[in-house]
C-alpha cells in the first residue's frame, strides 16, 4: 500500500522507530513540545497530532491514538504495516480495579484481556490472550524502579465500554485480578504480534473506581510526566 494513508499524512522518514502513544492529541502535544527537542508535526489529519524530535540525541515519535480498540487499530496498524515502526508504546490513563492501586500509580498490561471482538478477524479456534513485548516491559521496569515510581504489573482490561448498561460489569473482572480498565491496549497488542512488532501499554491511574478518587481532565493532559519519562528513556534504550 502506498503512502500517505487516509489516516496519517506522513512517509516512513517521518516516524522513528519507536512511537509514543498516548490516547488525546493534547497528550501528544504537550510530551513533544515538553520533552523533545526541534519537534515536528508530522501529522494531522482529523486533529490526530504526531510530532517526531528527539530526545537525548535520539529520534522518537509521539502520536495520539483517540479512544477506544477500532482507533488505536487504525494507527498501530499503518504505524507497523506502512511506516516502518518497529515498537509503539500506549502510555494513557486507566480505572484502577484494586484497593491497593491508588491515582498516580502506574500500571503495566503484561497482557490485556478484552470484552471487544477485534480477535475475530484472525480466525482462531480458540481464545487469544493478547501480552506486550517482554523486552519493553523488562526495560521499562527497570527504569520506573530506578524512578523510584509506585507501580503494578500484570492483567488489564481494554473494554469497548466506557459507560456501561450493567452497574455490576466490573464485577467479574475484579475478581479475577484485573488491575485497571482502560480501552486500547488489547488491539495494539494483537496487531504487535501480527506484525511481528514490539508492543507496552502502560497508564497513569487518573479513576480509583471503588473508592471514586479521580483526577481532572487537565490533570490527566499534563500530570502524567512520571509515566511520559519513564516511555521517553524506554525508547532511547531499544
Amino acid at each position: 500500500m502506498s503512502y500517505p494513508t487516509p489516516h496519517i499524512n506522513a512517509t516512513p522518514d517521518d516516524f522513528a522507530k519507536t512511537v509514543l502513544m498516548p490516547g488525546d492529541p493534547l497528550r501528544s502535544k504537550f510530551i513533544a513540545e515538553t520533552f523533545l527537542e526541534n519537534a515536528k508535526l508530522v501529522n494531522n489529519v482529523r486533529g490526530v497530532q504526531g510530532y517526531t524530535g528527539t530526545y537525548k540525541g535520539e529520534k522518537v515519535s509521539v502520536m495520539a491514538s483517540g479512544m477506544g480498540m477500532p482507533s488505536i487499530g487504525i494507527y498501530s496498524y499503518e504505524l507497523y504495516n506502512f511506516f516502518g515502526v518497529e515498537n509503539i508504546m500506549r502510555i494513557g490513563s486507566a480505572g484502577a480495579l484494586q484497593e491497593d492501586i491508588h491515582v498516580r500509580d502506574i500500571v503495566f498490561g503484561q497482557g490485556a484481556c478484552t470484552n471487544s471482538n477485534y480477535v475475530d478477524q484472525f480466525g482462531l479456534t480458540g481464545t487469544f490472550s493478547p501480552i506486550c513485548d517482554y523486552h519493553l516491559l523488562e526495560t521499562a521496569l527497570e527504569i520506573t524502579k530506578q524512578k523510584g515510581i509506585n507501580y503494578h504489573v500484570g492483567n488489564i482490561l481494554s473494554s469497548d465500554t466506557f459507560y456501561s448498561d450493567n452497574e455490576h460489569d466490573n464485577d467479574g473482572w475484579k475478581k479475577m485480578g484485573i488491575m485497571a480498565i482502560e480501552m486500547e491496549a488489547a488491539a495494539l497488542y494483537m496487531n504487535a504480534i501480527r506484525a511481528k512488532k514490539r508492543a507496552l501499554a502502560f497508564c497513569t491511574i487518573s479513576d480509583q473506581i471503588l473508592t471514586g478518587e479521580k483526577l481532572t481532565a487537565e490533570e490527566r493532559q499534563t500530570s502524567f510526566t512520571d509515566m511520559m519519562e519513564v516511555a521517553l528513556e524506554t525508547a532511547i534504550r531499544l
